[in-house]
C-alpha cells in the first residue's frame, strides 16, 4: 500500500496579504510538515494585565459560546445555536415537523434512492461516538464499528472529521473507508485500486499553513495552561481550544486569548464548534468542499444516479448539508437530541439511532440483492 502526496494547493484569493506573521512570503512556505524551520516565538500574557474582554463581547463571541451551550436560551442571532428546550419532549417533537426522523422517514429515503448509488459521509464525534468531557476518550462502540464496516461493504463510505486524519483513522480502524481530517483539509483517497495493489493519494489544500498552525498551537497551549479545564489540540490543519470543562466564568478569558493570538495571524480565521474554538487557515475550504472533492475522486461528481447522505452533529457539518440540499442533490441528517436550526433534511437523536439507520441501509441493500438474484 503506497501513499502519494498530491500537488494540489489552494490559496486564499480574498486575502491581500502576501506575507505571514513570520515574515516569509506565502509562496516560499513549505507544503509538508518537515519544511523550512520557522520562528518558535511564543506570546505571553502579562500576569498583572489579564486580557480585556471588550473584543469578544463586542463581536458576540462570548454570547455565542453561552447560547450554544444548554440550558441557556438563544440570545444572539446564531443559525446553529441550540434552541431552549424548556418544554421538553414536546419541543423536540415540534422541531421534528421541520426535521423529521430519518428512521421514521426511512421508506421515503429508500424510495428517493431507488436504483441510485448511495454514498455515505459520516462525522465522528457526536455521530459515531458520544460526546464526552475528554475528547481522548471519545470511542465508538464495537457494535457501531460493525455497523459502519457492514455499511462500507455495500456503499462507498467516508469519514469527515475535525480531528487529525491519522487520529480518526486509529479511532475507527476500518481500512475500507475514505478518511478526511481537519474538516476536510487532509484527505486520503485511493488513486488506484486493483486486486494486486492499492495506491493512495493525499489532498491537502492548506499544506502551506502547517508551520503557522503548529506555532499557534504551541502559543495557545502556553497561554491557556493556567486555565483549569482548558485543552488545546493540534489537528494538523487546525488548532482546537476546548472549553467544555472550563468554568463558565472563564469562557470570556479563553475566547479573548484566542482572539488576541489571531490578531498576529491575519491568514488564519476562527470558527466555533460544540464547546470548542477552532483556528483554521482562511481559505475557501470546508466539509462541503470535501464532500464535492470526494465525490469527484469516486468519479461520481456529476452523476444524477448518485444519492449522497451526510450524517453529522456539529455546525461544521452545515456546509456539507448545504451542498447536498442545493438542487436536491442528497440528504443531510443532523444528529441532535436538542432542537437546532440546520440545513439538514432529516434528524437522528444520537449515535444509537445512527447505528440503527446504518443497519437499515444494509438490510435494505441485502434484501435488494437477494431479490435481483
Amino acid at each position: 500500500m503506497k501513499t502519494t502526496k498530491a500537488s494540489h494547493v489552494l490559496t486564499d484569493p480574498t486575502s491581500p496579504i502576501s506575507k505571514s506573521r513570520l515574515g516569509v512570503h506565502s509562496s516560499a512556505m513549505p507544503c509538508t510538515q518537515s519544511g523550512t524551520s520557522f520562528s518558535s516565538t511564543v506570546l505571553t500574557v502579562p500576569k498583572k494585565k489579564p486580557p480585556k474582554l471588550d473584543d469578544v463581547r463586542c463581536n458576540g463571541w462570548l454570547e455565542s459560546m453561552k447560547s450554544s451551550s444548554p440550558p441557556h436560551k438563544k440570545t444572539v442571532k446564531d443559525p446553529f445555536a441550540e434552541v431552549s428546550s424548556e418544554d421538553g419532549e414536546s419541543t423536540y417533537q415540534s422541531w421534528q415537523l421541520k426535521f423529521p426522523s430519518a428512521l421514521s422517514c426511512f421508506e421515503k429515503i429508500r424510495e428517493s434512492a431507488g436504483d441510485k448509488k448511495i454514498v455515505l459521509f459520516l462525522d465522528y464525534d457526536g455521530t459515531l461516538s458520544p460526546i464526552v468531557d475528554d475528547p481522548d476518550r471519545a470511542f465508538m462502540s464495537s457494535n457501531m464499528r460493525s455497523a459502519v464496516k457492514n455499511a462500507a461493504k455495500h456503499f462507498q463510505t467516508a469519514i469527515i472529521s475535525g480531528r487529525r486524519r491519522d487520529m480518526v483513522y486509529d479511532l475507527v480502524g476500518i481500512t475500507e473507508l475514505y478518511y478526511a481530517g481537519s474538516h476536510g483539509m487532509d484527505i486520503r483517497y485511493p488513486l488506484r485500486d486493483t486486486a494486486a495493489d492499492k495506491e493512495f493519494c493525499l489532498f491537502q489544500p492548506a499544506g502551506e499553513y502547517l508551520p503557522m498552525i503548529e506555532e499557534v498551537f504551541r502559543t495557545l497551549v502556553n497561554l491557556t495552561k493556567d486555565i483549569n479545564g482548558a485543552k488545546v489540540e493540534n489537528h494538523k490543519f487546525c488548532a482546537s481550544v476546548h472549553y467544555r470543562n472550563v468554568d463558565e466564568k472563564s469562557w470570556g478569558t479563553v475566547a479573548q486569548i484566542v482572539h488576541d493570538v489571531l490578531k498576529d495571524y491575519p491568514r488564519l480565521r476562527l470558527t466555533h464548534g460544540r464547546k470548542v474554538l477552532e483556528v483554521r487557515p482562511a481559505i475557501d475550504w470546508n466539509k462541503g468542499k470535501a464532500v464535492e472533492f470526494l465525490l469527484k475522486s469516486m468519479n461520481l461528481g456529476k452523476s444524477e444516479d448518485v444519492l449522497p447522505i451526510y450524517l453529522g452533529d456539529d455546525r461544521t457539518d452545515e456546509d456539507a448539508f448545504k451542498v447536498l440540499r442545493q438542487g436536491n442533490r442528497g440528504y443531510g441528517i443532523l444528529v441532535s437530541s436538542i432542537p437546532k436550526e440546520s440545513a439538514a433534511s432529516f434528524s437522528l437523536k444520537d449515535p444509537e439511532e445512527v447505528k440503527e439507520f446504518l443497519k437499515r441501509l444494509v438490510m435494505w441493500k441485502e434484501e435488494s440483492m437477494q431479490q435481483s438474484m
